[in-house]
């Protein structure tokens, strides 16, 4: 009788191991998380690819572009992520330009801060967006080059 248990201990070993392994491959081990400068290595293409991204989806006239950096984080899972938060201002420029255009100023201008999840394959060049979360930030106060969030002294 002792028989039919051993030749079930082999097929049970299998799929015992069969298991732990399908479910290391759903868990994504997270390795690391660090802050990145605007100029490290890679995040100049990806910020090029955002600006391109948010312009092609957005339903604006006239380019916006990111004027200012504001975080930049460096995840390593099983694969390469980056967290951009920015902010983007609208430009004189009429898409797909957006390059070196100069902010808008008065009525037209627009302003607004965007957060971004980014897959990246450098190897590959592949980019793909897998958060996106912009919010108005527009100021009732006329536009200039300075920043408009601090108060004028007046």
């Amino acid at each position: 009788m002792a028989w039919p248990w051993q030749a079930l201990q082999l097929p049970l070993a299998i799929l015992v191991v069969l298991v732990a392994f399908s479910d290391q491959f759903r868990r994504r081990t997270f390795i690391s998380m660090n802050e990145e400068t605007a100029v490290s290595q890679l995040v100049p293409q990806t910020l090029y690819y955002l600006n391109d991204q948010y312009n092609q989806e957005s339903e604006d006239t006239y380019s916006l572009r990111i004027f200012r950096v504001l975080r930049v984080q460096r995840r390593v899972t099983d694969h390469l992520e980056y967290r951009i938060q920015v902010e983007m201002w609208r430009t004189r420029c009429l898409k797909p330009k957006f390059s070196n255009c100069a902010p808008q100023e008065g009525v037209q201008y627009k302003q607004i801060e965007c957060y971004f999840s980014v897959y990246v394959n450098p190897w590959a060049e592949k980019y793909k967006i897998l958060k996106k979360y912009c919010e108005d930030s527009n100021f009732p106060v006329a536009a200039s080059r300075e920043d408009p969030r601090t108060p004028s002294a007046q």
